[in-house]
């Protein structure tokens, strides 16, 4: 698939949600959408949730932000909050129940701070699940990756998650479809 568009569009209407339940969101659930870019994981999300949900949605990036918004306005979609941060997340202790980081860790020098701040807000049953797009196992372009998806994992365990699930499945980066590992851990 290589129109832009129509995939971002089936990806938001159909399957990003069928993505998200098989990786274990449910309705009535608290998100945290954490580095949502665009809103690509946001949207679907706050579908599945639906009026008893919420998800947070957080970037640094307040242009990806302002398409977010505009999408939001014109789906009349009410049940996510944009948040404009980095890193430190403005939301009490043990008030998430998943924090998605899709294609968002290697771009940090510092990933501990991130599961730090995720692990202080997620529930006592709650997960994170992460999408380690760049990683040495990713296709394409994984000879120019620094980092593997042992060293991904052991990072994370030190955290105090423990993996629970490691999936292979296609799903939206960017603007195309790809496959790549997902990997879930509890609190």
């Amino acid at each position: 698939m290589k129109n832009k568009g129509t995939n971002i569009k089936r990806w938001v209407e159909q399957r990003g949600q069928i993505f998200l339940k098989e990786i274990g969101v449910k309705k009535g659930q608290t998100i945290l959408d954490f580095g949502c870019g665009e809103g690509h994981y946001s949207i679907p999300a706050a579908k599945i949730v639906g009026d008893k949900g919420k998800v947070y949605a957080l970037d640094k990036d307040i242009n990806s932000l302002n398409v977010l918004k505009n999408i939001m306005q014109q789906n009349a979609i009410s049940n996510i909050e944009i948040i404009n941060e980095d890193s430190r997340v403005p939301l009490e202790n043990e008030s998430v129940d998943i924090a998605l980081c899709y294609d968002v860790i290697h771009y940090e020098k510092n990933r501990k701070i991130i599961y730090n701040e995720v692990y202080r807000l997620l529930k006592p049953t709650g997960f994170l699940s992460v999408y380690p797009k760049h990683c040495k196992e990713d296709q394409p372009l994984m000879e120019l990756a620094n980092i593997n998806l042992k060293s991904i994992v052991n990072e994370i365990n030190e955290a105090g998650f423990i993996l629970e699930h490691k999936f292979s499945k296609w799903l939206l980066h960017n603007d195309y479809y790809n496959e790549g590992y997902i990997l879930n851990f509890r609190r």
